[in-house]
């Protein structure tokens, strides 16, 4: 078996120069999406939404080096999360390289002064290795009872949570042409809507209610952004449940406005959001080799002018 078998197999102290490789392919994934949403190419932001849907337990970082090394990976675990599935990494596979957290308590030197040191744990990080689906082989993963374009159960869990939260939610006849609106503590959903559609609107309501209705209106972000971190989260948390997605909310996504650091910054808020949302509603951790749907061509949705 090739090198990087395995998290548990990955050297604990890895060199420095191994590191900083790992760092540059992060570096240069995330100029290149950056300077692809600058032109205008939604194909790259897609795709990027897709893997954050799929890994939403993983940082920002690791979306970045999973995608760079392997674009097509769907489900990605460690050798030995494979081993507890009942199945075994192909030989002559090459590991996927990420970066998992350490914490190192620093050493404590004795003393004859009254001193106060700081012995607070300090985190460091290590290169480790998972594998995608592709390059195992053994038994079957459980599948997941899920109908395209329908969310079914999660839907209900979707409402449970929002209301578990504080939030007041209230289906109304009209909203004067918008499907959906939030107002700080409560949101509305226009009645009528297929559930998937529902499903979607209310998860990017609770987007701003988590992002934006907390802050002061002096404090948010402008209408773009904050348009564009909530249907992006929406994406994300549909896509984690199997439904269909398209280009829908790709084309309502304005993600290549700013530069690189506003970017990443926005990416960030974005992916742990949606791993808020698809946590609070019980959906299994895309991070364990559960599967999730990948999108495909969806219906049109009228949500680009009126939200």
């Amino acid at each position: 078996m090739s090198r990087g078998s395995g998290g548990a197999r990955a050297s604990d102290q890895p060199t420095a120069s191994k590191a900083d490789r790992v760092r540059q392919v992060v570096e240069r994934a995330a100029a290149d999406l950056a300077e692809q949403l600058d032109h205008g190419d939604r194909s790259q932001l897609d795709a990027f939404l897709t893997a954050l849907s799929r890994f939403h337990r993983y940082s920002i970082n690791n979306v970045f080096l999973i995608l760079s090394q392997r674009p097509e990976a769907t489900r990605v675990a460690g050798f030995q999360t494979w081993r507890s599935f009942g199945r075994a990494v192909k030989r002559g596979e090459k590991g996927i390289a990420i970066f998992a957290p350490m914490v190192l308590k620093p050493k404590r030197e004795a003393s004859n002064t009254d001193e106060v040191t700081d012995d607070r744990p300090r985190p460091r990080f290590r290169v480790v290795y998972v594998f995608d689906v592709s390059q195992t082989e053994g038994e079957p993963l459980p599948k997941l009872d899920r109908v395209g374009g329908y969310p079914g159960e999660a839907l209900l869990r979707l409402e449970s949570a929002v209301t578990a939260s504080g939030i007041v939610l209230e289906t109304v006849d009209s909203l004067g042409g918008a499907l959906g609106v939030s107002s700080g503590g409560r949101i509305l959903l226009r009645s009528g809507l297929p559930p998937a559609e529902r499903f979607s609107v209310l998860a990017h309501e609770w987007a701003h209610e988590l992002l934006h209705q907390t802050h002061a209106p002096s404090e948010r972000p402008d209408k773009v952004v904050r348009e564009t971190e909530a249907e992006a989260v929406a994406f994300v948390v549909s896509q984690a449940i199997g439904l269909e997605t398209g280009s829908a909310s790709a084309d309502y996504i304005r993600l290549y406005r700013g530069d690189k650091e506003t970017l990443m910054a926005s990416l960030d808020r974005i992916q742990k959001t949606a791993c808020t949302i698809i946590e609070a509603t019980g959906e299994p951790d895309a991070g364990k080799a559960v599967p999730v749907t990948e999108a495909t061509r969806a219906h049109a949705s009228a949500r680009g002018k009126s939200r």
